[in-house]
């Protein structure tokens, strides 16, 4: 694929403020960068990470600001892939990521216009500008270019005649990969982009955001992903609602990081001391005899020199919460809280995913579900929780297994609710429901925000709150990490660690897999079972990066 040789664009940014009700996310917040500068995008939950990629890409207004992209070509990437067209094929996706047969049609008419009418200055310009175009999306050599992409993204040929709807939350986020890169923007806008790639997949990425000429901002929580592919960082700072830039990668802004805190934190007791000094003293000036007019002169002057320090008086940064959760079941499983025997299924024209699987799940067991991405992990946890019917076989749940199910796609949230909605629960008043979602970082006014306008991150949380207020005692987790930051990740992995109950997961994340204990594994599509140990995590993470 032809890299980039046309950017001439800086991304610029002004003025660029946004608030969900009371809660301000930006506040005059401003920003540029260079026409091939490689930007990773941090800071803590709900700073506006994701909301930032969603107002460049106009999906949301902000409330005031300027955005000057000089016209650049934009492809953004989303956490959630969201179909608008369900009956398309992948292969229907991926062509059109590039606009050639649109721009063909339009050169075509043009040229018989233009028999009518040749002296025409502006048609002919307007061919000028459409040959242009097809120059630039290189349209004689697309097709190979298109098919290159599909091998090094690791995009079986068996799922190009499928409809998109049909595959999996990995697969989808895979071919949506795909198209963006293959439309060729000028400024490209990822969030979270290696979530479901295997290692194979995810070094032909890097490589080529390495060698990309566009611009890049790109949100990860993959620090090793960025310190390869950024050359700066934009810090989103929930305490300022301003935006920041810095030179270098992950590791750098890092340790720039680490010394601005200290310097910070050094201006402020310095500032607090000066504070108490100069408080004391007005209080003494003001408790002197009135007939002490040196004394009470000084003291108006200090006063004065108070109210200034602390009208522009450097701000300590909030300790942000952590996630807590409560996973205790109300009440205990059985021996044998799943039973699949014989199991058969497939999508409709797709070849079967699973022929005569069987096993039993213990009581109390970790069991991990590994295969390469489309082998029918997810797929299997929607057969068990009743969404999809297999083709032969049964699916037996013990009637005292109580089911909590995280979705990879987060699909059982409702985009219309609120966050409080969407948690709702006879069993609970919303007093109760408020208290837990703060243990979820949603306090005030958070609760009454739609699900629509929540990050993928934060979405992820109400996810979460659900399965707590379920106090089930079997969870099913379809990649539970994917959209959380690291310190949440290490949370709710002791959390699930110590869960007394049963857990079932897919996960493409080794170190959440490790910390939960995992005790057996499935292999798809083959259908073995077997004991877990970190060596055979580790070759069957690799099965994928050889697919």
């Amino acid at each position: 694929m032809p890299l980039h040789t046309r950017v001439k664009n800086n991304m610029n940014v002004k003025n660029l403020s946004l608030s969900f009700g009371t809660q301000v996310i930006y506040d005059a917040a401003e920003f540029n960068l260079g026409p091939r500068d490689h930007a990773g995008i941090i800071g803590v939950n709900g700073a506006g990470k994701s909301t930032l990629l969603n107002i460049l890409s106009g999906r949301i207004m902000p409330d005031t600001g300027k955005i000057d992209t000089g016209g650049a070509r934009m492809g953004y990437l989303p956490q959630i892939i969201e179909i608008d067209t369900p009956d398309i094929t992948v292969w229907e996706f991926l062509l059109s990521g590039r606009p050639i047969a649109k721009l063909n049609s339009d050169l075509q008419d043009l040229y018989i216009k233009l028999a009518d009418a040749p002296e025409d200055e502006q048609l002919a310009d307007k061919i000028s500008y459409v040959q242009h175009e097809l120059d630039y999306y290189d349209a004689y050599g697309a097709e190979d270019a298109l098919l290159a992409l599909i091998e090094n993204m690791g995009i079986g040929s068996e799922i190009l005649d499928m409809r998109l709807c049909d595959l999996s939350g990995g697969q989808k986020s895979k071919v949506a990969f795909t198209r963006l890169l293959y439309s060729m923007p000028e400024i490209m806008l990822l969030d979270e982009p290696t979530n479901h790639l295997d290692a194979a997949t995810r070094d032909f990425v890097t490589k080529y955001l390495q060698r990309y000429r566009g611009c890049i901002m790109v949100i990860s929580h993959d620090t090793g992903f960025l310190n390869a592919i950024a050359n700066k960082i934009i810090h989103i700072d929930k305490t300022t609602h301003k935006i920041s830039v810095f030179d270098g990668n992950y590791d750098a802004f890092k340790r720039k990081d680490a010394a601005m805190r200290h310097a910070r934190n050094v201006q402020i007791a310095a500032q607090d001391r000066l504070i108490n000094n100069l408080s004391d003293f007005v209080s003494r000036a003001n408790a002197a005899s009135p007939t002490n007019h040196a004394m009470k002169k000084a003291g108006h002057t200090r006063a004065a020199l108070l109210q200034k320090i602390l009208d522009n008086r450097i701000q300590r940064e909030q300790a942000y919460k952590k996630v807590k959760m409560d996973l205790s079941p109300h009440r205990v499983g059985s021996r044998h809280p799943i039973n699949i025997d014989d199991l058969w299924f497939r999508y409709p024209g797709a070849r079967l995913l699973y022929r005569k699987l069987s096993f039993i799940i213990e009581g109390g067991e970790r069991f991990l579900i590994v295969g390469e991405n489309g082998a029918g992990k997810s797929t299997l946890l929607k057969l068990i929780m009743g969404s999809l019917r297999p083709e032969r076989g049964r699916i037996d749940i013990n009637p005292k297994t109580d089911i909590a199910y995280y979705a990879q796609e987060l699909e059982q949230l409702n985009p219309q609710d609120t966050v409080l909605q969407a948690v709702s629960s006879d069993d609970y008043t919303d007093v109760q429901l408020r208290a837990v979602l703060g243990n979820f970082l949603f306090t005030g006014t958070d609760v009454f925000k739609k699900i629509s306008v929540l990050s993928p991150g934060e979405r992820a949380r109400v996810a979460l709150c659900r399965i707590i207020l379920k106090r089930a005692n079997m969870l099913i987790l379809d990649e539970p990490t994917n959209h959380l930051d690291p310190d949440t990740q290490a949370v709710i992995g002791d959390n699930f660690r110590d869960f007394s109950g049963t857990i079932i997961v897919v996960s493409h994340n080794p170190s959440f897999v490790e910390q939960i204990g995992i005790s057996r594994m499935l292999i798809l599509p083959s259908g073995r079972i077997e004991d877990y140990d970190h060596e055979k995590l580790e070759y069957y993470y690799s099965i994928n990066s050889n697919k």
